[in-house]
């Protein structure tokens, strides 16, 4: 009996289908996009913070190459034990006491009024976020003509309420701070806005028409609805605001340079004449990472309200 007898009536078995083409492969175009962002922020984000953390070590100054000599932490027991390093850290903290609280809080209330307004309220969105997107030159130039004394629109306003001779406010060293600070909130408001009336407009109106309903105020709205559905954007601003108020740089540079004497003198301008003014680039990234480890501790900070808040809300 042939082999061709026993086997059973055969088909051509068609070809197997060709398997799905694996994440690697299609992994490949996507790095190619990928990559320029990729290097940028490797160049120019990535490796100055490890050139700060290695030369914050070393005895690093302009007027030679290379790092130096190794003193490992002689430099942060030298930021830490000089007077206008703390004096430094003071004003930073002073200027985001005074920055914070203005920031959110009055962000949080044009929000809810524009998002009252049936008609016109790209207007709104307009009005605030210009200044936002406008560089710091310009604000320091728009704001110091508005602080300049004799001539500017400060002084007009304080001789137009009786006040022949009103204090320079930017040449003072109590007020000083405090016009940079209002500066800066005329400048920044604008975003924490975008943020809470982009928040607004995810609550459903249900909520609220169902508080109408029931007789409630539109200040209990606010209080019992709104408030608490903008708990986690709250906490959003909130941790913004205060890292960027600690990196606060530009407006006292172009404004005051520190000055009248140092009563405006923030940490970013220490790190800032440390390096370019004494050419001491290594005592320059020691404060540079104190400053960083303030910061890293207010995002933990923040990191655990939220979990907190989770908690309570699970």
């Amino acid at each position: 009996m042939s082999a061709q007898t026993l086997a059973p009536n055969s088909t051509s078995v068609p070809d197997a289908p060709e398997p799905p083409r694996g994440p690697r492969k299609e992994a490949g175009p996507a790095w190619l996009f990928i990559a320029p962002f990729g290097i940028f922020f490797v160049l120019f984000l990535i490796w100055p913070v490890i050139y700060m953390f290695i030369t914050s070590m070393f005895d690093t100054t302009l007027v030679r190459p290379g790092f130096g000599s190794f003193v490992g932490f002689a430099n942060y027991a030298e930021m830490l034990s000089r007077a206008d390093f703390w004096e430094a850290l003071w004003h930073t903290i002073q200027f985001t006491i005074y920055t914070v609280p203005p920031l959110v809080v009055l962000a949080f209330v044009f929000a809810v009024l524009a998002n009252r307004v049936g008609r016109g309220q790209w207007f709104f969105r307009l009005a605030f976020f210009v200044p936002f997107i406008l560089p710091s030159a310009a604000i320091a130039l728009i704001w110091n003509f508005i602080f300049t004394p004799t001539t500017g629109l400060w002084n007009s306003f304080q001789t137009l309420l009786g006040n022949e001779d009103p204090s320079p406010v930017l040449g003072t060293p109590d007020l000083a701070m405090i016009g940079i600070a209002i500066t800066t909130i005329w400048w920044t408001i604008g975003f924490n806005f975008v943020l809470y009336l982009a928040g607004l407009q995810d609550i459903p109106r249900e909520l609220y028409e169902a508080a109408s309903v029931d007789g409630a105020t539109p200040w209990q709205q606010i209080r019992h609805i709104t408030i608490p559905l903008l708990s986690r954007t709250t906490t959003l601003v909130i941790l913004l605001q205060i890292i960027a108020s600690l990196k606060i740089f530009d407006q006292v540079y172009l404004m005051t340079a520190g000055g009248p004497g140092t009563s405006t003198q923030v940490l970013l301008g220490l790190v800032t004449n440390t390096a370019f003014t004494d050419y001491r680039v290594g005592a320059a990234s020691a404060a540079s990472v104190l400053l960083f480890i303030v910061v890293v501790l207010v995002t933990v900070i923040r990191q655990l309200v939220q979990r907190a808040q989770e908690r309570r809300a699970a």
